[in-house]
């Protein structure tokens, strides 16, 4: 587990035919569209403000927690010993997974994501093999990309704002070739819990009620289940934490806008009153403080890679195969 610090310095919604309606039943591809929990024109907008903002300077300030994931991500996706001629980076924002990728193994990267602002926020100057850039919906991916066209797609850190997640792990299975991977980095359930909890505690004492700041994540049970349904092979999931520390919870939620991760739920409030929000920061303080007065903010992520099917994959034996007795090697 990493802890870094954090210095306190002076879409229009489509509905489709991926969608899954019980968490347990195979994925319908002609369920009804899937339930709206983001706003994703909202949330292309928020995106759009925070590559803007100071010509980009203070997005680029609060990089530090995507690019820890993406070194993380990128160590993963090097594990595997293949070289690529292309490799597609959905949701890729300004390119924080295709910066680190090595010419040796990756020809080109291909940055798909719905903020064009944020898309071309960098130059192509950052990166250290050919980028090609592509300004569309990853909520829509096959209406964008082939299928059965790339060799390898990943996701660092957009797939927790997409409406409908089994539809979008089809549609990315369906775009790979047979053998083709998917690695992924996505926000845990556990994410930003400390000022959730402050939050709704916060409402509850000055308003008598709550509503969701937080957005909705799912967890790695979810993820195993959802990867096998969509029809990938060999999982692999696993979970890991980088907890940050910030002077107080109002640089939290300034550098959460500058990220563009400020809340895009459907329906949510506008506007929290001053009161419930200086109520927040000092239950924040109070609950979760650490000894040098600053607080901790926790980014649960989940990474999650997936092969699709294809008949030359390794396959386990059929059970009662083994030639050896187990009680003869322990």
């Amino acid at each position: 587990m990493l802890r870094l610090v954090r210095q306190c310095a002076p879409a229009v919604s489509r509905t489709r035919t991926y969608a899954s309606i019980s968490s347990s039943s195979p994925i319908n591809p002609n369920s009804l569209g899937p339930f709206q929990v983001f706003d994703r024109n909202a949330k292309r907008i928020q995106k759009d403000r925070s590559a803007v903002r100071e010509g980009g300077s203070r997005s680029r300030t609060v990089d530090y927690v995507r690019d820890e994931i993406a070194d993380r991500l990128v160590e993963r996706f090097q594990d595997i010993k293949r070289k690529f001629n292309t490799v597609l980076d959905l949701g890729s924002g300004p390119g924080h997974f295709s910066k680190l990728l090595d010419p040796e193994t990756t020809q080109k990267a291909i940055l798909l994501d719905s903020s064009e602002k944020l898309l071309l926020r960098d130059p192509d100057s950052e990166f250290e093999v050919e980028v090609e850039r592509i300004n569309a919906d990853e909520e829509t991916l096959l209406q964008t990309i082939p299928p059965n066209s790339q060799e390898a797609i990943v996701s660092c850190l957009s797939l927790h704002w997409v409406n409908d997640l089994p539809g979008v792990l089809v549609q990315i299975r369906e775009a790979l070739k047979p053998d083709g991977v998917f690695l992924g980095a996505l926000f845990g359930g556990d994410t930003l819990f400390e000022l959730r909890t402050s939050l709704q505690l916060a409402e509850v004492e000055r308003e008598g009620g709550i509503s969701p700041h937080v957005s909705p994540m799912t967890d790695s049970r979810d993820m195993s289940n959802l990867l096998g349904r969509a029809g990938f092979t060999l999982l692999t999931v696993d979970v890991d934490e980088v907890k940050v520390a910030y002077p107080s919870m109002w640089e939290l939620m300034e550098d959460l806008q500058d990220m563009g991760e400020s809340n895009a739920v459907v329906g949510r409030r506008h506007i929290i009153h001053r009161d419930t929000l200086a109520a927040a920061s000092a239950i924040y303080k109070e609950l979760h403080g650490n000894e040098d007065g600053t607080v901790p903010a926790t980014f649960q992520v989940i990474y999650v890679i997936g092969w699709k099917p294809a008949p030359n994959q390794p396959k386990p034996l059929e059970r009662g195969s083994a030639q050896t007795n187990l009680k003869d090697v322990l």
